[in-house]
């Protein structure tokens, strides 16, 4: 592959977008058409799982390769102290790419790292603002994370959306030269809370028309745990909060289509700049309940409404088809790339290249069956009547969802088909047959009838433990590597 033959790489990242929330993977309502159009183009994995469900550990994942337990980074207040080898700028690097990024990092990755950056945009704080834009970074302050029930009073203009794409259009025109490929990664703080839009987005969805949630918080009371726990802790914080649920979900809504719009506009301008010549990787680091459970945010357990992330790709090569056997993980975005460019898969990395099933030389048979994921920042469970102190005062109405005690303790998923198991370093385990309890409320852990599936979930779950045991640092000896990273591949 020669420099002028290698592709144009876009990253779009959203934070926070759950998974099946548009028209195009079956939601009922029409909230990000440009981008469903764009995914009809290329390939859309149905099954996209967030390595765990925290913005700074699944970050750090897309960018090593590696899952949290080998990065380190396990809770979004270690940033930059992650452990890895090369990651996704240096064989971009390496490759002669020109680098750029625009909006929210929340990573061990900074200026100094990219040829271009615009940052950082976090959901309430942006870089080098006029008086009209901090004038709506301080409203947003002011909302305490909403949800707003009027619509934002400053025009779309000033939404960060807008300014990160204005931002991502000014560097790609900035190149000089023009034959040199680039790599850019686009990152949207949005729809993460403070949930608020503007008009026309505001009323664009109607909370009526909203469709129904899978559980209310009847549910978090019967799962219990670090469910129970945060959702008594929110109400007591924000009584009857829950009952806004149809009218945050609608605004959701509504901040997914005013991302499309800037989508549109990013994708366009670009390709009427270098046609034909870009791949567009569109994914989220992680979920929201949405109202799910009666809980905003994240915070509670690794339910799919967490766990599950919209993930598509597009552009030259890459085969038109909706994927829903393959089971994949933001660490496979870096091998997946690197061998999209012709490039090594470094050490240390841990995802598989999706790049054979992308472009329809091999459907990868055996090596996607199942996926793994993370959670918690270690130590033992707090209790559910625990009341330790935490970083926010339990008066008033702040809080964060990522907290000592939903947090606390050590837990591990797999899933394999329309079967699910979570297990916890107490000796814990839950089992799910998701296909008919999508709310993950009927627990078949102890059922006599699911001993077997019990037993070989479990022994899958211990081989991907043994898998995501660190090769690094590297030492005398050289590890048999396979094709692709493809390790789980059947003899």
């Amino acid at each position: 592959m020669t420099r002028t033959d290698r592709p144009n790489v876009m990253i779009i990242m959203t934070d926070q977008q759950r998974a099946g929330f548009t028209a195009g993977t079956g939601f009922g309502l029409d909230t990000m058409p440009f981008c469903d159009g764009l995914a009809a183009t290329g390939t859309t994995f149905t099954g996209a799982y967030t390595p765990m469900p925290a913005c700074v550990p699944a970050r750090t994942s897309l960018l090593s390769g590696r899952f949290p337990s080998a990065h380190r980074v396990r809770q979004n207040s270690n940033n930059r102290k992650e452990f890895r080898g090369d990651d996704l700028l240096d064989v971009f690097g390496r490759a002669g790419y020109r680098t750029a990024f625009a909006g929210k990092p929340h990573v061990y990755r900074g200026r100094d790292d990219f040829d271009h950056w615009s940052g950082p945009y976090m959901h309430t704080g942006a870089p080098d603002e006029t008086d009209e834009q901090r004038a709506f970074t301080e409203w947003l302050v002011s909302i305490d994370h909403g949800p707003a029930l009027e619509p934002t009073p400053f025009p779309v203009e000033v939404q960060y959306p807008v300014r990160i794409v204005d931002d991502a259009l000014a560097q790609l025109a900035a190149g000089d030269d023009q034959d040199q490929p680039w790599l850019s990664w686009v990152s949207f703080p949005e729809p993460h809370n403070p949930y608020q839009v503007p008009e026309p987005y505001f009323s664009l969805f109607d909370p009526a028309d909203v469709p129904d949630r899978v559980a209310g918080p009847e549910a978090a009371l019967a799962k219990g745990g670090p469910y129970r726990w945060l959702r008594e802790l929110i109400e007591e914080k924000r009584p009857g909060y829950d009952d806004l649920w149809r009218r945050y979900r609608a605004s959701y809504c509504g901040m997914m289509r005013l991302i499309d719009d800037q989508v549109r506009r990013l994708a366009e301008t670009n390709e009427a700049r270098s046609p034909g010549r870009t791949i567009y990787l569109y994914l989220a680091d992680h979920g929201d309940f949405v109202g799910e459970y009666g809980l905003q945010r994240k915070g509670a357990g690794l339910s799919e409404a967490l766990l599950r992330i919209p993930f598509f790709v597009a552009g030259p090569g890459v085969r038109a088809r909706t994927d829903e056997q393959t089971l994949i993980s933001l660490v496979d975005v870096l091998p997946t790339l690197a061998e999209a460019i012709d490039a090594e898969i470094p050490a240390g990395v841990q995802g598989r290249s999706l790049w054979p099933v992308l472009t329809g030389s091999d459907d990868g048979a055996g090596v996607f069956d199942s996926i793994y994921a993370e959670g918690g920042y270690g130590g033992r469970f707090y209790p559910a009547d625990a009341r330790p102190e935490l970083h926010y005062p339990y008066q008033g109405t702040i809080y964060d969802e990522l907290n000592t005690v939903t947090q606390s303790g050590t837990s591990a998923m797999l899933r394999r088909g329309g079967d699910k198991v979570i297990f916890h370093s107490d000796g814990r385990g839950e089992l799910y047959r998701l296909d008919s309890d999508p709310a993950e409320l009927d627990d078949r852990w102890d059922d006599p009838d699911c001993r077997e599936l019990r037993g070989s979930m479990i022994e899958e779950l211990l081989r991907w433990r043994l898998e995501v045991a660190d090769d690094l640092p590297t030492g005398a000896y050289q590890p048999l590597r396979a094709d692709h990273n493809w390790n789980r591949r059947p003899r």
